[in-house]
């Protein structure tokens, strides 16, 4: 890639990324319209999902190929962040570098996708684009919900609610799946290691 592509990519970045109407959730992904179309991913410069979503619906109105290639998504989740103690839902990409296009693959729709600009490829067997199977379009559509947090193993929160609450420790462990940090507690004299929910607890500041 040219220096001058990159920095006309990396201009176009922040535009992309803050036109929320571009990108969907896919809460049900069906095929309309063709009954040869089927979606495939496409891999893209990371950060410019929503750009290539913006480039291809363009192209596909001008060259009159809204039979050919039926929809182009930037698949969303819902994610909580917990951050000093508070919750709040956001939504990210679900996948970042990829973007979703229900197509009808052809030597034309393949070279439009192809040459969208941040576009890198089709993902299959060398670059061999491959449809996505009805399970993993059926996946695509469940809501996930995960959560962030802003402190690590060893850093030291504090519990803010909840049967520990106004306890303060180290963290001594994390559980993702569980949305839990293991902390030592003073327990009748003695250090016990309790499982505390990421939404009870806050960082300390150092």
């Amino acid at each position: 890639m040219s220096e001058e592509m990159e920095k006309d990519l990396m201009s176009e970045e922040a535009s992309a990324d803050t036109d929320a109407s571009l990108a969907e959730t896919p809460e049900t992904v069906e095929n309309t319209g063709n009954e040869n179309a089927h979606w495939y991913v496409v891999h893209t410069y990371s950060g410019y999902e929503n750009k290539v979503k913006a480039n291809l619906e363009k192209t596909i109105e001008n060259r009159h190929l809204e039979n050919q290639i039926l929809e182009v998504r930037v698949p969303l989740q819902d994610v909580v962040e917990v951050k000093n103690g508070a919750r709040k839902n956001v939504q990210r990409k679900m996948f970042p570098g990829y973007v979703l296009v229900n197509m009808d693959m052809n030597d034309e729709t393949w070279y439009v996708v192809r040459n969208t600009r941040g576009v890198t490829g089709f993902v299959g067997p060398g670059s061999k684009p491959v449809p996505l199977t009805d399970a993993e379009i059926k996946a695509l559509g469940m809501e996930t919900d995960t959560v962030s947090v802003d402190f690590g193993v060893g850093d030291e929160i504090a519990v803010i609610a909840g049967v520990w609450k106004d306890t303060a420790g180290v963290v001594q462990r994390m559980d993702l799946g569980k949305q839990t940090a293991t902390i030592n507690v003073d327990l009748f004299g003695r250090e016990t290691p309790v499982e505390i929910s990421f939404a009870e607890v806050r960082k300390i500041d150092s």
